[in-house]
């Protein structure tokens, strides 16, 4: 009789090593922005749907995971790197340290807000902090980060500005007038140019007759890279590494992300204009939080129950944090003189009758 001998024992599979030397806790906390971002932009949906949003509503639905990982790549605190967002790069205020009711109050224009309700969306800044709100005018905030990158080198400080760019952006003549600027002088910036397939209603193919955004940019004499911009640690390293190459003194980095703006260019726009089924694949091959999840589970990084802790406890705070403003007042007529002139007085001005 043939003798049976016991099977080897099974030894646990080893979890691969993070990358971009991130730890445990830091993969955690990048989920914990990616998660804020999305739900944080799903109340904004439901409170403009109310009619308590004033003025438009910018979604960053499929681009969260390159805005929090850019952002995420910086030395963050007070007087430390420095960033300014576009109207979709929400993410990055808030691992840049914005709060969850700043940008309600923002939104629904309340006399609380960080602009006293004198401005909307994510048009305002903390410069201690270390973010400046946007321009409207697209483009425009390129020559204003060369010029903050600017005192940086001038003072000898090794601190590094970060910029977003779509790719409508890179059209206007600002976009290349700064970056110009800013490769001549060798200025500690990096430039994300966001490549999301629509800058409104236009696709790429419509607007420049080459491929990539890095095409656009390389005459000016700069490195130039292009990232997976739903691959939220590829993002995180190839920030990282550009934003410490312009650190040390090496100039301008651009980075061009590849990823795609899953919502019209706001609540207001049908996406009439993109094909039929473009959206619905994006949503279900490449979605940035999903594509993050699955690498972080299937690697043994986090465990489920960890990421179900996290989603709870942003319900709670977006929870919170609406329920502490939504009631907060409009602001009152008189409040809209201060800041308009140097000293203004008291009561406002009626200089026309004495004209």
């Amino acid at each position: 009789m043939m003798s049976r001998t016991a099977p080897a024992a099974l030894t646990p599979r080893e979890a691969p090593p993070i990358p971009a030397g991130l730890t445990r806790g830091q993969l955690l906390e990048i989920y914990r922005y990616l998660r804020l971002t999305r739900t944080l932009e799903e109340r904004l949906v439901a409170l403009y749907r109310q009619s308590k949003v004033i003025g438009g509503l910018f979604r960053s639905l499929g681009q969260e995971g390159e805005s929090v990982a850019s952002a995420y790549a910086l030395e963050r605190g007070r007087h430390k790197d420095f960033l300014s967002p576009l109207i979709r790069n929400l993410g990055s205020m808030l691992v840049m340290g914005a709060s969850p009711i700043q940008i309600l109050r923002q939104y629904m224009a309340k006399a609380t807000s960080p602009s006293g309700g004198r401005e909307l969306n994510v048009h305002f800044g903390d410069l201690e902090l270390g973010y400046l709100g946007q321009i409207s005018h697209l483009g425009d905030m390129i020559p204003v980060l060369a010029g903050i990158a600017l005192t940086f080198k001038l003072r000898g400080e090794r601190r590094v500005a970060l910029v977003y760019i779509g790719d409508g952006g890179t059209s206007t003549g600002t976009f290349h007038e700064g970056l110009n600027l800013a490769a001549v002088q060798r200025v500690p910036l990096v430039v994300i140019g966001e490549y999301n397939h629509w800058a409104y209603s236009t696709p790429p193919e419509k607007q420049f007759a080459v491929r990539h955004l890095v095409d656009r940019v390389r005459g000016y004499g700069i490195p130039t890279s292009t990232v997976d911009g739903n691959d939220v640690l590829a993002v995180y390293a190839e920030t990282r590494g550009a934003a410490e190459r312009a650190r040390r003194g090496e100039g301008v980095q651009f980075i061009e992300v590849k990823t795609y703006r899953r919502t019209g260019h706001a609540e207001h726009d049908d996406q009439h204009y993109v094909p039929a089924g473009e959206l619905e694949r994006w949503a279900r091959d490449n979605d940035p939080i999903d594509r993050y999840v699955l690498r972080l589970l299937d690697n043994d990084w986090v465990q489920a129950r960890e990421l179900a802790d996290i989603d709870a406890r942003v319900r709670a705070e977006i929870d919170a944090a609406t329920d502490a403003c939504v009631d907060d007042p409009p602001p009152q007529p008189e409040s809209a003189l201060p800041g308009v002139y140097a000293d203004p007085p008291a009561a406002p001005l009626h200089w026309y009758r004495s004209l």
